[in-house]
């Protein structure tokens, strides 16, 4: 079967974000079930050394204002479909930014072309490569079924995978002439969302199937609280809905051969792993305390559920628990740890930035991870924090609600627990979480055995993969 991946970001080549861990990771799962999958996104310059040495395989004399080509090459165990078109994506500044830290103007142009290229390749476009079934990503991607019905009258069948639908890219319908969209689209059954043009409403409105990145993050979708207005359409398309849990890259995070940390270690040497600990306190310059050793590795959000957790850090300190932090966002909040670190030194450590070495030092020693978010699609980095024995503390939301075992009594008694959940998601309930996962530390038997069943839970994607290819022959299957 052959499947069209459209995205904005993939890893390793151009991240953001866990939308490009995904990306990076499901075609080389995929690939094990039968699947030939390939990846289109734009030629941004980070992409510029792949670019050259790829092979052209489509031109566009005017793709939204200019000249495009469509580049094909593999690497990392990825066979890519490069959007070359320099007056949308050869820029300074991060992908979806400029330099002053606001949306580029015209990312609605931008994204537009990646879905109208995208439809091209899924109709036909290319002599030597037809998708069975187009895989869209996110609202960068949402245009695809709608310029795949003006090109065809018999596409592909498509599947729009929501990762965050908190980001829906909405834009003055003014433009859709510019975008070469047909005005047929601007209703209430498609792209029109409170009189805006909403790319990931055309996509959840169009596409054949409706895919979300955990199974309570489907069943949210359908919640005012979470579908952040489009929770009417969830309601409306719930049997084309599903919920598959993302997974993370056990080759890429695996404490036993990771090239980022100071000991590696697996479940069964967990002594090695004090050395990433005392690493971890030497970078971050931490004392040692009775408590865990906690660590965030985040955007720094409300989101996220960080202005709470600023809040409980008195009572985490009182309780002997050390922080280190990793991360950037919002201005108030880096702040916020940075004066933390100077109100608790030697407790409260913050690097405000990102670092991918750093952040595999971190899991590896820190003792639990919090993750107290206000919602949260699936998360990545509590699946890292089990891969490596790092015990996550989480909110009762989202992924993160499917993929952690409550250290309650009964989970306990069974020997399944494997964290600690918390509701609702306030600051006394982070405060609760917080004393009862020191008090689960204060227990080294108790919390040796967490740490093995943590390390042992399945967090790959071959559970994840089998289920979109269950999907996708009943897609590919029923158009046949």
């Amino acid at each position: 079967m052959k499947v069209l991946f459209v995205a904005s970001e993939c890893a390793p080549f151009v991240k953001t974000g866990g939308l490009a861990d995904v990306i990076g990771a499901v075609p080389k799962a995929l690939a094990q079930t039968g699947a030939e999958a390939r990846v289109m996104l734009p030629a941004y310059p980070a992409l510029r050394p792949l670019a050259e040495q790829a092979k052209e395989v489509w031109s566009l004399p005017d793709l939204m204002g200019g000249q495009a080509r469509l580049l094909a090459c593999s690497a990392e165990g990825i066979d890519l479909l490069l959007l070359d078109a320099p007056h949308l994506y050869d820029r300074p500044g991060a992908i979806y930014l400029g330099s002053d830290g606001q949306d580029w103007p015209d990312n609605a142009e931008r994204f537009a072309a990646l879905s109208r290229a995208a439809a091209a390749v899924g109709t036909g476009a290319l002599e030597d490569w037809q998708p069975d079934l187009v895989n869209m990503h996110d609202w960068q991607a949402g245009l695809v079924p709608a310029y795949m019905s003006q090109l065809s009258a018999n596409p592909p069948p498509t599947v729009m995978t929501i990762h965050n639908i908190a980001f829906q890219g909405l834009y003055d319908p003014k433009l859709m002439k510019k975008l070469g969209l047909e005005r047929r689209h601007f209703t209430r059954d498609g792209a029109e969302f409170w009189g805006q043009l909403g790319f990931l409403k055309a996509g959840l409105a169009m596409a054949d199937r409706i895919t979300t990145v955990s199974p309570t993050y489907a069943r949210e979708l359908m919640l005012p609280e979470f579908g952040m207005g489009l929770e009417g359409l969830m309601r409306y398309r719930r049997q084309d809905l599903t919920g598959i849990l993302n997974g993370i890259d056990t080759d890429v995070w695996n404490p036993a051969t990771d090239p980022h940390i100071a000991a590696r270690y697996t479940s069964r040497g967990l002594r090695s792993r004090q050395k990433n600990r005392r690493a971890l306190m030497k970078r971050f310059g931490l004392e040692d305390g009775p408590g865990p050793l906690f660590c965030v590795i985040s955007r720094l959000t409300t989101q996220k559920g960080l202005d709470l957790l600023l809040e409980a850090l008195p009572w985490l300190v009182s309780q002997g628990g050390r922080l280190a932090v990793l991360g950037s966002g919002d201005r108030a909040l880096e702040t916020g740890f940075a004066a933390a670190v100077h109100k608790w030194p030697g407790a409260v450590g913050a690097v405000i930035g990102y670092d991918e070495p750093l952040s595999h030092l971190m899991q590896a020693g820190s003792d639990a991870i919090l993750i107290p978010s206000r919602f949260e699609p699936c998360g990545l980095t509590q699946l890292y924090g089990l891969r490596y024995g790092t015990l996550p503390v989480v909110a009762r939301t989202g992924g993160l609600a499917d993929t952690v075992i409550d250290a309650n009594e009964a989970a306990l008694a069974a020997n399944v627990a494997t964290g600690v959940q918390f509701a609702p998601v306030t600051t006394a309930a982070l405060e609760d979480a917080i004393s009862r996962t020191c008090d689960l530390f204060a227990q080294p038997d108790v919390w040796a055995g967490m740490m093995r069943r943590a390390m042992k839970h399945p967090v790959g994607w071959d559970s994840a993969a089998n289920d979109y290819m269950a999907l996708y022959r009943g897609l590919v299957g029923a158009e046949t």
